[in-house]
């Protein structure tokens, strides 16, 4: 969307802002349109839909976790190895998109891409239980702890970092990682 110095990208951080602030549900096109600077029949002439900016606000939080599973550390080598590296790059992914992945924990399924979302969030999990699976196989994570519930107490902490994280106060994302993996993972090891 080129418009008033707009671009594409300049269009998706802003209309993040404004549903990270009025949530998606509250956002009209006339509020979008006056954080925009534009009238809304400039959005619709390059976006058909306040859903559509959803779906790309979406895709952002979750192409990264995608591009990551992808990459061979995650899929070769020890599973706590490629796990511990799994966890690593969600919080750095986590505070590189903090706006965008907001959004994407605030979804409920209201909607196609909603429920779009849903699934390839779903997917990623059974990614990580998985890996969870292999690791507590290897004798490397505790057998007593089902992967599944163990996917989603590690994921509800690194996903919880959204709710609270604020970067002007300082913690870089490598020192979140440094800590969800201590606090995590020396409780999940055999000892």
């Amino acid at each position: 969307m080129k418009r008033r110095g707009h671009d594409p990208e300049s269009v998706l951080r802003i209309a993040v802002g404004v549903f990270n602030e009025r949530g998606y549900d509250g956002t009209s096109m006339e509020d979008l349109a006056r954080a925009l600077g534009v009238t809304k029949s400039a959005i619709y002439y390059h976006v058909p839909g306040k859903e559509q900016l959803l779906g790309r606000v979406l895709d952002v939080a979750l192409d990264g976790l995608f591009t990551m599973i992808a990459d061979p550390r995650a899929s070769t080598g020890r599973a706590i190895t490629r796990l511990e590296w799994v966890v690593r790059q969600s919080v750095t992914i986590l505070v590189d998109r903090l706006p965008y992945v907001k959004v994407l924990l605030r979804v409920h399924g209201n909607s196609p891409t909603e429920t779009r979302a849903l699934e390839r969030r779903r997917e990623f999990d059974r990614f990580i239980s998985a890996l969870v699976k292999e690791a507590a196989g290897d004798g490397d994570l505790r057998g007593d702890v089902d992967p599944a519930l163990a996917t989603r107490l590690l994921f509800g902490t690194v996903n919880s970092i959204a709710e609270w994280y604020q970067p002007e106060r300082g913690g870089s994302a490598e020192q979140l990682a440094d800590a969800v993996l201590k606090l995590t993972f020396d409780g999940l090891r055999v000892p």
